[in-house]
């Protein structure tokens, strides 16, 4: 909670500085500030009567008029131009042609000083206190202007991060999803010739992956149970299709957990897809796919294990090659180090395992 507090008082103080909505607050607490400075000063002191508010109102006006040529001039047109040593020739050149003003107006007040003298007037120990005063007030508006174009371009750098993120995550769908869907509309085509009756069964069924993909692929998260429920209806799909498949699909966890769980829609489907593709065996043999799900410690683990076949090294690994890249940098983008994928293949068996946090 500490921590939490902390965060929000930050943010609400880089908020104050860097808001358009703020500037007037800023403005009216800098010249408040800077009134309250020079009031309470030794040298607003050594005058009395109105001649030390005619002081007071002269100085003010040199310094504000400095600082504001140095904040929406001399640091837009030239520091944020890389022109540095201009820049110092110029802020220094403005101090001093304000010292020398705020001189020849008040040299009219030095006879009205308390206790003055003659002998006890310094124009160049003036001078000295003057830069000694102004320049680390001009170098504070410097620091603020710089501390605004920093948080602007901060929050410019986020924007376009998130959107170069947004719009790789949605090229990477883009290029995984026609893949699955080209595989299916094959099925529907070869079971139209074959099995008429399980061809409209499979168009029904597909009418529910458009639908998937319309309404919830768009989203940025899904229930978890939505795409288990996609699984299984592919699988169950592929089943139709085929008459020597099997699978199992486990998940240990209730509906109710699963419907709680939030992950990105079709996170799965790459790795289920070449299973089925791959599961296939040239020799006529049964084919199977076991999938287990099960969310342990804040992690979810999803498993996929299907058969393959021996010769399996001589298919074409074009498109299977190409999802798993696209997956594994969906998983890299989504996850940074959070997550773990693990491949294992061998002569009669391929395996996956994911973990994902949650």
């Amino acid at each position: 909670m500490t921590c939490q507090t902390q965060e929000l008082k930050n943010k609400q103080i880089i908020n104050f500085l860097s808001e358009d909505r703020y500037r007037f607050l800023r403005h009216a607490g800098f010249l408040l500030g800077l009134f309250v400075l020079f009031y309470y000063s030794d040298f607003s002191n050594q005058f009395t009567g109105i001649y030390k508010y005619y002081r007071l109102l002269c100085v003010y006006t040199v310094f504000i008029v400095m600082f504001y040529v140095n904040m929406y001039l001399l640091v837009p047109l030239f520091f944020f131009k890389a022109k540095y040593l201009l820049y110092l020739v110029l802020v220094i050149g403005l101090v001093l042609t304000g010292l020398f003003f705020t001189g020849h107006i008040l040299k009219s007040l030095e006879p009205y000083r308390i206790n003055w003298s003659p002998e006890l007037h310094n124009g160049t120990k003036s001078y000295y206190e003057g830069a000694i005063i102004t320049v680390p007030i001009i170098m504070l508006t410097t620091t603020v202007k710089l501390l605004q174009r920093w948080i602007q371009d901060n929050e410019r750098i986020s924007a376009l991060n998130e959107l170069t993120l947004h719009m790789e995550l949605n090229e990477l769908k883009n290029q995984i999803n026609p893949h699955f869907l080209f595989n299916m509309l094959n099925n529907v085509k070869a079971l139209i010739r074959t099995n008429p009756e399980k061809a409209s069964i499979v168009i029904l069924k597909l009418s529910e992956f458009l639908r998937y993909q319309l309404y919830e692929n768009n989203e940025k998260k899904t229930a978890l149970s939505s795409e288990i429920k996609f699984i299984s209806n592919f699988l169950n799909l592929e089943k139709i299709r085929r008459d020597n498949f099997n699978f199992q699909l486990h998940h240990q966890a209730g509906e109710t957990t699963f419907r709680s769980v939030f992950i990105p829609p079709n996170l799965f489907t790459t790795f289920v897809e070449n299973a089925v593709k791959h599961s296939v065996d040239i020799s006529g043999s049964a084919a199977y796919i076991n999938i287990d799900i099960a969310i342990e410690n804040e992690r979810l683990h999803f498993s996929c294990t299907n058969s393959k076949s021996k010769d399996d090294g001589l298919a074409d690994e074009k498109y299977s090659g190409l999802g798993l890249i696209n997956i594994k940098r969906r998983l890299e983008l989504l996850y940074q180090q959070e997550y773990q994928l693990e491949l294992k293949s061998e002569d009669h068996q391929y395996a996956i395992h994911l973990t994902i946090p949650v």
